[in-house]
C-alpha cells in the first residue's frame, strides 16, 4: 500500500511516449479541424442566403414597410413578402451598399408610463434597457432599362454585415472604401456671442 512517487526526472520514458502521442493526437485534430471547416465555408459561397428583414423603402415592386425573406439566389437578390410574388435586382446591377445602426424604443405605452413613474431618474435607467438596435442596410442599383434606384432594408443586430459581404462575393459593386464610416456627423455650430 505504500507508493512511492517518483521524481519527474526518474519517469520512465512510457510516460513521456504518451504525453507526446496524445500531443500528436491533439494537433493532427486540430489541423483536420480547420481543413473541414474552410471546405464548409468554400461549399457555403453557393448556398442560397435568407434573412428576415423589412423592407423600408425604395424596392421596386415591393411595398412600404413590408416584412418578408430577403434572399441571395444564384445571381439575383430578392425579396418576398409572406404569400405575394418575389421582386428581384439582379447582384451585378447592385452600384453600393451600405451598412448602418438604428435603435428603436421598444414597450410601447406600458414602457413610456413605467419609465415616468420610476422615481428619483429611474426612468433614465428604464430607457437604457427599452430600445432594441438593428441593422440597416441601403443598396444603389441601376434596373434593366438603366434607372438609377436605391432600396433600405432593416435587419435584427449583425445581419446586415452578413448580406453585405455575400453581395460582395457574388459580384456587388461597392464604391466607398471599408475603413469610411457610413454613420453620419453631426458638424459643429459655433455659437455667437452677443
Amino acid at each position: 500500500m505504500n507508493s512511492t512517487r517518483l521524481p519527474k526526472d526518474h519517469m520512465p520514458d512510457d510516460y513521456f511516449m504518451r504525453s507526446r502521442s496524445r500531443f500528436l493526437i491533439l494537433l493532427i485534430s486540430c489541423i483536420v479541424a480547420m481543413f473541414a471547416r474552410a471546405v464548409s465555408q468554400a461549399n457555403n459561397a453557393t448556398t442560397p442566403l435568407s434573412i428576415r428583414a423589412t423592407h423600408l423603402l425604395g424596392f421596386e415592386g415591393a411595398p412600404i414597410n413590408a416584412n418578408g425573406t430577403l434572399s441571395v439566389q444564384d445571381s439575383a437578390l430578392q425579396f418576398q413578402k409572406d404569400g405575394k410574388p418575389v421582386v428581384q435586382v439582379k447582384i451585378a446591377s447592385v452600384q453600393d451598399i451600405f451598412l448602418g445602426e438604428e435603435s428603436k424604443q421598444v414597450g410601447g405605452l406600458p414602457m413610456t408610463l413605467g419609465k415616468t413613474a420610476a422615481p428619483f431618474g429611474g426612468g433614465r435607467v428604464v430607457s437604457l434597457f427599452a430600445h432594441k438596435k438593428y441593422d440597416t442596410l441601403a443598396l444603389e442599383y441601376v434596373d434593366a432599362n438603366g434607372g438609377f434606384h436605391g432600396a433600405i432594408f432593416q435587419f435584427n443586430k449583425g445581419q446586415g454585415e452578413i448580406l453585405r459581404n455575400e453581395l460582395v462575393v457574388r459580384g456587388a459593386h461597392v464604391k466607398h472604401s471599408e475603413g469610411e464610416s457610413t454613420k453620419q456627423r453631426v458638424e459643429e455650430v459655433p455659437s455667437e456671442s452677443k
